[in-house]
């Protein structure tokens, strides 16, 4: 596979892309949502061929259920690319305009990025999420998903592909790159002269990969340790409703619960309730703060160093018992606490020295962290998480695949 070729070819695509209208990229995505639909056996047989090498080769439950598509979540899928069509299409809008003294009628208009390269893991869904958001917002995109997705990917890129051929768009708008050597990964990070952007999803590692190999401006994103703190002054009955929910409802995503830090006042009593909603549930590794309160937990273990750096991605959860909400907000300063993070709280001075100490890309006063989520937020699908503090944060919609150019109008005006 020759990726300087791919590299080309995305960049003349979106050279189309940047000025084809709202209405032909809509159409575009009408008809990938109606082609998922049509497709979807053909898709959930692929990805069930993924879903058994996998298992066989002994993926954990959390992985499996990242890459796990049914007819549900298909269904979701297309939703959302729907969803994306209702959405207002930011290239061509203004962010500000401005007359200056000498007559300059002057503005800032939104543009596409141009290329945008994606690498990701275990997440066939984000093939779609990827290719509607690019779409829409005029940008050309190459994908590049996990070996353990193959199969998946390769069902859903002839979808984009049929849409693509169906509506007269360049098929080079969305590329995928279909071999899974990671020297193809190494290349795409040295393609500055065609890809404008790199957004990796996945771990640690390859987070880290990207940002010491690339020569392209990289989204760092989707990993951070998710805390929640609970305050002494917190509804205990309710605050155990949202933090089973962060934990619990889909432990397999990058917002779900990592850590809780528990108030030494309410301990006792938050605990309790808490371990009786999830001790069937949840596997405790408790501080040595936090053990004497969990004794009657099912799944128990002490701490040891390294835990509280740990996104879990399972039905793990690990517990401390803190003074005050300055030591939360230590405590959360000292583990990577970037991603989404809440204080269960009634006391507004509380709650408002979290939302300004706390340096996560969202955080929740009495809500659960799972919120982090583009659809949630009303931006439609999202192409990634944002957790770095340049040009995006948080769930990446529209908005966040632009950039702008001055734009200057004058009376054939020449400067003094």
């Amino acid at each position: 596979m020759d990726l300087i070729q791919l590299g080309q070819r995305a960049k003349q695509a979106s050279f189309a892309l940047a000025t084809t209208t709202t209405a032909t990229k809509n159409n575009a995505l009408a008809v990938m949502a109606d082609e998922l639909e049509k497709q979807s056996n053909t898709i959930l047989e692929a990805n069930a061929i993924d879903i058994q090498a996998a298992r066989d080769a002994g993926m954990s439950e959390a992985l499996l259920d990242r890459l796990l598509l049914n007819e549900d979540r298909l269904k979701a899928i297309a939703s959302d690319v729907r969803n994306v069509i209702t959405l207002n299409d930011p290239i061509g809008s203004e962010l500000d305009s401005r007359v200056l003294e000498n007559g300059l009628s002057l503005s800032r208009r939104r543009v596409p990025l141009g290329v945008v390269g994606v690498i990701y893991e275990a997440r066939p869904n984000v093939t779609i999420d990827i290719a509607s958001l690019c779409l829409k917002t005029g940008n050309a995109s190459i994908l590049r998903g996990g070996r353990e997705t193959f199969h998946s990917n390769m069902a859903l890129v002839k979808v984009i592909q049929t849409a693509l051929e169906k509506t007269g768009l360049p098929t080079a708008s969305v590329q995928y790159i279909e071999k899974p050597d990671r020297e193809l990964v190494s290349q795409l990070l040295k393609l500055d002269e065609y890809v404008d952007m790199i957004i990796p999803r996945g771990g640690a590692g390859l987070h880290k990969m990207c940002k010491e190999n690339s020569t392209i401006p990289v989204i760092i994103g989707g990993f951070g340790i998710s805390h929640i703190f609970v305050d002494e002054s917190a509804d205990i009955e309710r605050s155990v409703t949202v933090v089973a929910n962060s934990k619990v409802q889909r432990p397999s995503a990058c917002n779900s619960l990592d850590t809780l830090l528990v108030h030494k006042a309410v301990a006792a009593e938050f605990l309790s309730q808490l371990v009786t909603s999830l001790k069937d549930k949840v596997e405790f590794v408790a501080h040595d703060s936090a053990l004497s309160y969990l004794t009657h937990a099912n799944k128990v273990r002490e701490a040891v160093e390294g835990d509280f750096d740990t996104e879990w991605l399972a039905f793990v959860l690990g517990v401390k018992v803190v003074d005050d909400v300055d030591a939360a907000i230590q405590h959360m300063r000292d583990h990577n606490a970037s991603h989404s993070d809440a204080i269960m709280t009634n006391d507004l001075n509380h709650a408002e020295r979290f939302i300004n100490a706390a340096g996560s890309a969202a955080v929740y006063v009495n809500a659960s962290t799972r919120f982090t989520d583009g659809a949630q937020f009303g931006l439609g699908a999202e192409v990634a998480v944002s957790t770095q503090k340049l040009h995006a944060r948080g769930p990446m919609g529209l908005e966040e695949l632009t950039s702008y150019k001055w734009v200057g109008k004058g009376n054939y005006l020449p400067r003094p």
